[in-house]
C-alpha cells in the first residue's frame, strides 16, 4: 500500500506520503475512532473505484459549496478528483444542460445501490413544489428519482436538515428539510449555515472507506461534531461563569472579550463544534464568537433564522455548586450529623449561586418575599 500511495500522490496532488497519512489518521480520530484506522482511510482512497456522488441543489444560496471550495484539507480538487467521483453538481459540473443532466442519469443507472446522494437547500411544496426546477422538473421529483438508488444520503447545511432560512416564517414556498419528504429514509444532517467543511467530509470518507455512517443523535447529526454544545467548549465560558457580560457592541465588556450571552449568543442551547475545529480552514481559521459576534445557533433547529438574535438563549446547562457531601460517606448507612450539615450547606449554596446566576442573566428580579428559585437545569 505504502509504493501504491507514493506512485499515486507525486504526480496529482503534491502531498507527500507522511502528510497524507497524517491527514487521514486526523479524520479517524475526528469520528472517534483509533488513529491506527487512518491507514484504512488511505487505503479506500486510493482505490481505483472511486464511488460516485450525486449532488443536488434545491432554495439554497450555494454556501454550502462555497465552504467546501475554502477547505484545504483537502482541496475540492483533490475530493472530487482522487477520492470521490463527483458525477454531478450544478455549481461544480464542466456539462450544462441536457448533458449535464445526461451524465446524472448515466450515473445513477450505472451505479444503483452505491452512490452517494447530498442534497443542500429546502424542498419547496407548495403548489406541487413548482418554486424550485431543474431541467423543467420540480427539486422535489429530482430527490425521490435520486433517493431511490442511493446508498446513503446526507443533507448539508441547515436548509437541507430542516429547512433553515427558506422556512422562516411566513414560510411561502412551504419549504422544508429532506428528511420531511424521505420519512422512510436515514438521513444524516450536518447543519449549519454553511456548516464547517470538514463535518461533511469526515462523514463521506468513513462511508467510502468502510460504508457505514458515524454514530448520529436525535436529529441525526453525527455525534462527532454536534455532541456538545458550543457554550462547553467556547472560550469565553470562563466570563459567563463569572458573571462578565459585553452589554453592548463596542463597550468595555466587548473590547476585553467577555462573554456576549446578553448580546443574544446562542452558544448554550446550541450544539456544534464551531470552538473547537474552527472555520476558514483548521489551525489558522476563526469563528463567529472569537470575532466577537454572537453566535446565532445556525446549527440548532428552533434557534437559528427562528429566534431573534436579540434573545437570550435558554441555557442548558449551569455551573454546579461549589460544594457537595463527603464522597467517602459509606453508602447504606443512616446520615451522620456531618454529612447533613455538609449537604445542607452545599443546598444553600446551590440556591444562593441559583439566584446570583440568574440575576446576572437578567431572567428574575429577587424581592425579599418572593419564594425561593427553583432549580436550573443540570448539564
Amino acid at each position: 500500500m505504502q509504493e501504491a500511495i507514493d506512485l499515486h500522490l507525486e504526480p496529482t496532488t503534491g502531498l507527500s506520503r507522511r502528510g497524507f497519512l497524517k491527514f487521514c489518521s486526523g479524520v479517524a480520530v475526528t469520528l472517534g475512532l483509533s488513529p491506527a484506522a487512518g491507514a484504512q482511510i488511505a487505503q479506500a482512497v486510493m482505490n481505483p473505484k472511486r464511488p460516485a456522488v450525486i449532488w443536488l441543489s434545491a432554495q439554497e444560496c450555494t454556501g454550502c459549496t462555497e465552504s467546501l471550495l475554502r477547505a484545504h484539507h483537502p482541496t475540492l480538487e483533490n475530493l472530487i478528483l482522487d477520492m470521490i467521483s463527483l458525477d454531478y453538481h450544478e455549481t461544480l459540473s464542466v456539462a450544462a444542460g441536457h448533458q449535464a443532466e445526461a451524465a446524472r442519469k448515466a450515473s445513477m443507472e450505472e451505479n444503483f445501490g452505491s452512490y452517494l446522494l447530498v442534497v443542500d437547500g429546502a424542498i419547496p411544496t407548495r403548489d406541487g413544489g413548482i418554486y424550485c426546477k431543474v431541467a423543467n422538473r420540480t427539486i422535489q421529483e429530482h430527490l425521490l428519482e435520486a433517493a431511490e438508488g442511493a446508498a446513503a444520503i446526507v443533507a448539508i447545511g441547515s436548509c437541507a436538515s430542516w429547512g433553515g432560512i427558506p422556512s422562516s416564517g411566513p414560510n411561502p414556498t412551504g419549504a422544508v428539510g429532506v428528511a420531511e419528504i424521505l420519512p422512510d429514509k436515514t438521513i444524516v444532517n450536518i447543519p449549519g449555515c454553511p456548516p464547517n467543511p470538514y463535518n461533511f467530509l469526515s462523514t463521506v470518507l468513513q462511508f467510502v472507506t468502510f460504508g457505514t455512517l458515524p454514530a448520529l443523535d436525535e436529529k441525526n447529526r453525527p455525534k462527532f461534531a454536534y455532541g456538545r454544545l458550543i457554550h462547553e467548549n467556547c472560550e469565553r465560558r470562563p466570563h459567563f461563569d463569572a458573571g462578565r457580560f459585553a452589554l453592548e457592541f463596542g463597550d468595555e465588556g466587548h473590547r476585553q472579550g467577555w462573554c456576549l450571552y446578553k448580546l443574544g449568543c446562542k452558544g448554550p442551547e446550541t450544539f456544534a463544534n464551531c470552538p473547537a475545529i474552527l472555520f476558514g480552514d483548521v489551525g489558522s481559521g476563526s469563528w463567529p464568537v472569537g470575532t466577537g459576534h454572537p453566535c446565532f445557533g445556525c446549527t440548532e433547529e428552533g434557534v437559528g433564522f427562528t429566534k431573534p438574535i436579540h434573545a437570550l438563549a435558554d441555557v442548558e446547562s449551569v455551573t454546579p455548586p461549589l460544594a457537595f457531601a463527603s464522597v467517602d460517606q459509606p453508602k447504606g448507612e443512616g446520615m451522620t450529623p456531618g454529612a447533613a450539615g455538609v449537604i445542607g450547606a452545599a443546598a444553600g449554596l446551590a440556591v444562593g449561586a441559583g439566584a446570583v446566576l440568574a440575576s446576572r442573566l437578567g431572567k428574575v428580579e429577587l424581592k425579599p418575599e418572593e419564594d425561593k428559585p427553583s432549580a436550573g437545569k443540570e448539564g
